[in-house]
């Protein structure tokens, strides 16, 4: 940890609020607005999207913890400058090396994300949530989202994810509502993995993510590769590429360090390559 320096992103764009720093193999990425309950600006989410595409390409880092400051994860966005935004009819609209967040533009995020969440955790919140791998619930989390409360609906992904994540039913109960559910809930429903008491949200966050990161990069990539091609495209689709993608990860140095370990019965450490 003594090597780790923030990056702050408000540099670039003033006010912007996004801190990251890498920690060994780990880029965290904060949200620090709390005053404001992180809502979340244009200049904000650019700066995620930047965070994003800092993970995609940068070899040395090999998984993302993705977290907020303060009591609540988020109360949602500023509603007065996304609405211009939102009826532009463009979407969401990133620069070369970014990666959208909401994995809706574009190419997604190739290296797991971990997600810490404490409190309200509302609309871009739950969005940006369903895009990420493991996520993790302090117990008096709550979510929602309030779109239809606010005469729009959800264009972060919740439509496209929340009922194949929480059943469609389910979802549906919350999207068309905009009523609140709870870190119990979302733990039986498979959309967190873990529920901590309030305060341990982000060491447990944090233990998960370093379990990711010592772990075969090359492994861990085709891993996401893999499921998403058959949550998306169907297990034929996905069964197809198996091997093919497997080849060149068992002619890689992490595998036959892989092989190496398990001789020698020790732990692995993996290079990456």
């Amino acid at each position: 940890m003594a090597n780790a320096v923030w990056t702050f992103f408000t540099r670039v764009k003033p006010m912007s609020y996004i801190e990251t720093r890498q920690v060994g193999h780990i880029l965290e990425i904060k949200v620090n607005r709390p005053e404001k309950h992180n809502a979340l600006s244009p200049e904000m989410y650019r700066d995620i999207a930047r965070a994003y595409g800092e993970l995609h390409r940068n070899p040395d880092l090999r998984v993302a913890l993705f977290h907020a400051e303060g009591k609540h994860f988020t109360s949602g966005v500023e509603l007065d400058k996304w609405a211009p935004i939102f009826g532009n009819g463009k979407g969401f609209e990133i620069g070369e090396g970014e990666i959208d967040p909401f994995g809706l533009q574009s190419e997604r995020h190739a290296k797991p994300v971990v997600m810490a969440v404490q409190g309200n955790c509302f609309t871009w919140g739950v969005e940006m949530m369903l895009n990420t791998e493991v996520r993790v619930a302090a117990e008096d989390t709550r979510f929602a989202m309030l779109e239809v409360k606010r005469g729009i609906f959800p264009c972060g992904g919740a439509t496209l994810r929340l009922p194949q994540q929480m059943g469609w039913a389910n979802a549906q109960r919350y999207l068309l509502t905009g009523d609140y559910w709870y870190a119990p809930e979302s733990l039986r429903l498979g959309l967190v993995q873990e529920v901590v008491p309030v305060g341990q949200q982000l060491d447990k966050a944090r233990e998960i993510a370093e379990a990711i990161a010592r772990a075969a990069p090359l492994g861990v990539q085709n891993v996401l590769k893999s499921t998403r091609l058959a949550w998306n495209e169907g297990e034929a689709a996905a069964a197809v590429r198996l091997f093919p993608e497997l080849l060149p990860v068992m002619q890689s140095e992490d595998a036959a360090e892989g092989v190496a370990s398990f001789l020698q019965r020790r732990d692995a450490v993996f290079k990456g390559r």
